[in-house]
């Protein structure tokens, strides 16, 4: 049942609507139990941060992103899955980064969104820029070892 689930996957620009987004996976799908959400905000860093530049290598990412959410509904049974990353200049508060599991129980839909934001982090090529509030830029950030750990713990 769960390998005729389509995945919806995007990168865009603009910002997406939570509740329009849980609305519009959950119509018309029957069985769903259990819908977890999972919104990544921009850190302001204690007063630090203005914004955060995202790139992505297009094409690629959505690929990527194709790739693990139909790894997550095969392996939890997910019932739907939308994902949606954002690029361009995103400003402290604003949000980056949109997943959404449905499943018919709730650990299902918790284990297939953590499983999914657990890959974004490590595996699809998006790279952030920092830019501070006293105009300054930083380098582009560094991945960190506790995402490979998180990523890991699916193996």
């Amino acid at each position: 049942m769960s390998s005729r689930v389509e995945p919806d996957i995007r990168v865009q620009r603009e910002d997406f609507d939570l509740q329009t987004e849980v609305n519009r996976l959950a119509t018309g799908t029957s069985g769903i139990g259990a819908i977890v959400t999972f919104s990544g905000l921009c850190r302001d860093e204690g007063g630090r941060l203005a914004a955060l530049e995202l790139e992505h290598y297009p094409g690629m990412a959505e690929a990527e992103m194709n790739r693990i959410a139909r790894l997550a509904i095969e392996r939890f049974g997910l019932l739907g899955l939308t994902a949606i990353h954002r690029y361009g200049r995103i400003a402290a508060r604003e949000h980056i980064v949109l997943v959404i599991a449905a499943a018919p129980h709730r650990q299902a839909a918790f284990d297939g969104a953590n499983f999914v934001m657990d890959f974004l982090k490590t595996a699809a090529p998006f790279w952030k820029k920092e830019h501070a509030k006293n105009g300054s830029t930083g380098e582009w950030v560094r991945a960190k070892d506790a995402d490979d750990a998180a990523r890991d713990k699916w193996k």
